[in-house]
């Protein structure tokens, strides 16, 4: 399975996991329906208390496929709208569920990747983490959500130095900018996230719902950017850019970017 999910059904705890460790977890069409059919059970369990995402292997998430946009730059755009019919009803279920959304992160959170995270309401990290936007490096804008969290998380100058200048954030400097809540040991990294979000769970859930409806209370602002979202990246499929940068991302060589 590309992706399942369980419920620790003693604490009410949720569990999503990515698996598509061959890949590093990068997204391909059937990772991103596997990912949203993992999380449908979940939104009908009132009862839960906390969810927690995760990936497995290697890294949290390598963002999306590349491989997979260069079959045929023609149809590319496709492809993008049907990874984002899997992925938008995922990050507007973060955003709006009525409890604590977890990101527990490791190696590589990229792309597509760092947008989930950002989406969520807690994030800890893994000491080596490493995280980087990486939209630049194919030529498109941000999906699912980036526009719309990262800036909110980080601040508008931050998430500009991540986008423009192509800024990779170990885990120490994403804790200084806000990224992430906290640095988890790699050593026993699973035990201590599953300690703090056993203690998240057995918190006021009800005043966490309440706070969280406070805080993110813009659900049609959110749906609005992601359409936005969808169009900037089906749009920029069409660019010489982006064919630039998806060659030479596959080819691991610095693209040159003709600027349209």
């Amino acid at each position: 399975m590309l992706a399942f999910s369980a419920v620790d059904e003693e604490k009410k705890i949720g569990t999503v996991t990515i698996n598509r460790p061959e890949a590093l977890n990068a997204l391909n069409l059937a990772t991103a329906q596997a990912l949203q059919n993992a999380f449908a059970p979940l939104q009908k369990r009132l009862d839960l208390r906390c969810v927690v995402i995760k990936g497995n292997g290697p890294a949290f998430m390598a963002g999306g496929d590349v491989e997979a946009f260069a079959h045929d730059f023609s149809t590319t755009d496709q492809l993008i709208n049907g990874l984002l019919d899997a992925l938008c009803p995922v990050v507007e279920f973060i955003y709006s569920a009525p409890f604590p959304v977890v990101a527990c992160v490791h190696g590589a959170v990229a792309g597509a990747g760092l947008s989930l995270m950002a989406a969520c309401d807690l994030a800890f990290a893994c000491e080596n983490t490493k995280f980087l936007l990486a939209y630049d490096k194919v030529g498109a804008p941000p999906d699912c959500g980036g526009s719309f969290f990262l800036p909110q998380v980080v601040g508008r100058r931050r998430a500009a130095s991540l986008m423009y200048m192509s800024e990779a954030w170990s885990s120490p400097r994403a804790l200084e900018n806000g990224l992430i809540n906290k640095i988890v040991n790699e050593s026993d990294f699973e035990k201590q996230c599953h300690q703090l979000v056993a203690k998240i769970a057995e918190g006021p859930t009800s005043a966490y719902a309440a706070y969280k409806k406070l805080v993110n209370n813009e659900p049609n602002t959110l749906k609005k950017r992601l359409k936005q979202e969808r169009l900037a990246f089906c749009a920029a499929t069409k660019t010489q850019d982006f064919q630039a940068g998806v060659s030479a991302f596959i080819d691991k060589t610095q693209p040159n970017y003709p600027g349209k």
